[in-house]
């Protein structure tokens, strides 16, 4: 393929390297000179880099990617990045407007690489009409309201970097400087902290049961009480129990 420059915005920083990693692997010509967490950021750095291809997550605070698309589509070709279903994908289906579904595969990104390869010698096409009625159809499913939670976690394992989702985690553990990361495989340490997790994570899906731990709620085998009268819960494949705090016993109030 041919050499090429290109712009990324998510405001998930594990999404955004994913698909810079994964991007390198199926186009090593594909420059990314910028990255950017929203966009507003991502309309100013591509006013000062000019990438021809802008990767653009939809949902992202402040200004989101249908937005920033608006202000961009004129000068470089726009790919967006959606959780979102088959409803709100036949709008893209123009041929104009390329999408990846998350989490971004190998095998899509070399497809969509392939369609950008051919489009780069031409002007970038006017989809203002698609951009339209995809920011309609998305306003009518109610997504753009919804809050945007953390799904996937960058741990630093070695040299590299791993990519955990959410679903593959039992709990989260304080641990002095670091957050622990407990799957059913392997034990993790990150940086972030259990209240920047917390503040991050969909609450359906993670409760807080300690000060110092946060567990994934269907991860939850039972709660029992111990002899000393303390809530002590049993998560699925770890064999070790977690107290649940006084603070929170409320979460088992049939216990």
């Amino acid at each position: 393929m041919m050499r090429a420059t290109a712009l990324i915005a998510d405001d998930e920083a594990p999404m955004r390297e994913q698909l810079r990693a994964r991007l390198a692997q199926v186009w090593p010509e594909l420059d990314v000179v910028a990255v950017a967490s929203n966009g507003i950021e991502a309309v100013e750095l591509a006013a000062r880099h000019q990438p021809q291809i802008a990767f653009l997550d939809i949902r992202m605070p402040g200004m989101g990617g249908i937005e920033a698309a608006r202000q961009l589509y004129d000068r470089c070709h726009i790919v967006f990045a959606t959780a979102y279903d088959q409803y709100a994908l036949d709008a893209f289906e123009q041929g104009a407007i390329d999408y990846l579904l998350k989490p971004v595969t190998a095998e899509r990104l070399a497809t969509t690489c392939e369609r950008l390869h051919r489009r780069l010698p031409q002007a970038p096409q006017d989809i203002g009409a698609q951009l339209a009625q995809l920011g309609s159809l998305l306003q009518q499913q109610g997504t753009t309201q919804k809050r945007s939670y953390l799904r996937w976690i960058q741990a630093q394992v070695g040299g590299s970097l791993r990519m955990v989702s959410t679903r593959e985690i039992l709990f989260f553990q304080s641990d002095e400087k670091y957050t622990r990361v407990q799957t059913a495989t392997a034990e993790l340490l990150i940086r972030k902290t259990l209240k920047e997790l917390a503040d991050e994570l969909d609450p359906d899906e993670f409760w807080r049961i300690h000060r110092s731990t946060l567990v994934r709620v269907d991860a939850i085998a039972e709660v029992a009480r111990d002899i000393r009268g303390r809530q002590m819960l049993r998560v699925r494949n770890y064999p070790h129990e977690l107290e649940v705090s006084r603070n929170h016993s409320h979460l088992f109030q049939q216990m």
